[in-house]
C-alpha cells in the first residue's frame, strides 16, 4: 500500500500526477487567469523541455529543475509567478514586480490584459535553472570537501 498525500491509495497511480492537477486547476479557472497561467507553463516548457511539473502545498503549481524555479499561483486580480530564489536573478527586462523587499524570494504579477514578453520571460526562466545547477555544484563540492580525509599537520617537537 503506498501512501500519497495523507491518503492511502492502493496503486500510485490512482492519484492524479502533478501536470493533471495543474491542468485541472487551469480548466476550473476558466477566464484569463486559467488562460494566462496556461501560456505561463507553456513559456516554461518551452524554455527548459524536461522541467518536473509538481503540486505542492495543498494545490500549488511548481515548476522545479535541480530545484524550484517558481510556483503559479492565481487570485481574484492576479496571477502570481513566484521565483524561489528570484533575489539572487538578474532581471534587465524588469519583470519582477512583486515581493520585491524579499531577500530571496521574487514575483512577476500579471494582471487581466497583461501579456509579459515570451523571450524575456523564457531567459528568466533559465536562468533560474542554471542558478539551480550552480548551487547544486557548489554544495556537491562542498560536501565533497567536508568527505575528504584531512592530513594530520607534522609535528615541530619530534622524538630523536
Amino acid at each position: 500500500m503506498t501512501k500519497i498525500a495523507g491518503m492511502k491509495q492502493t496503486d500510485a497511480s490512482a492519484a492524479a500526477s502533478a501536470s493533471e492537477l495543474i491542468s485541472k486547476r487551469i480548466a476550473e479557472l476558466g477566464d484569463w487567469r486559467g488562460k494566462t497561467l496556461a501560456r505561463m507553463r507553456k513559456l516554461i516548457k518551452e524554455a527548459v523541455p524536461d522541467v518536473v511539473e509538481e503540486w505542492k502545498w495543498m494545490g500549488t503549481p511548481v515548476w522545479s529543475r535541480g530545484g524550484i524555479i517558481c510556483t503559479g499561483e492565481s487570485y481574484k486580480s492576479v496571477v502570481k509567478l513566484t521565483f524561489a530564489k528570484g533575489a539572487s536573478l538578474q532581471d534587465p527586462a524588469g519583470l519582477f514586480n512583486s515581493s520585491l523587499e524579499g531577500n530571496v524570494r521574487r514575483a512577476i504579477d500579471i494582471r487581466e490584459g497583461e501579456e509579459l514578453d515570451a523571450s524575456d520571460f523564457k531567459a528568466l526562466v533559465r536562468e533560474a535553472v542554471a542558478l539551480n545547477a550552480a548551487a547544486k555544484s557548489s554544495k556537491a563540492k562542498t560536501t565533497k570537501a567536508k568527505a575528504a580525509p584531512k592530513k594530520r599537520a607534522k609535528s615541530a617537537n619530534k622524538k630523536a
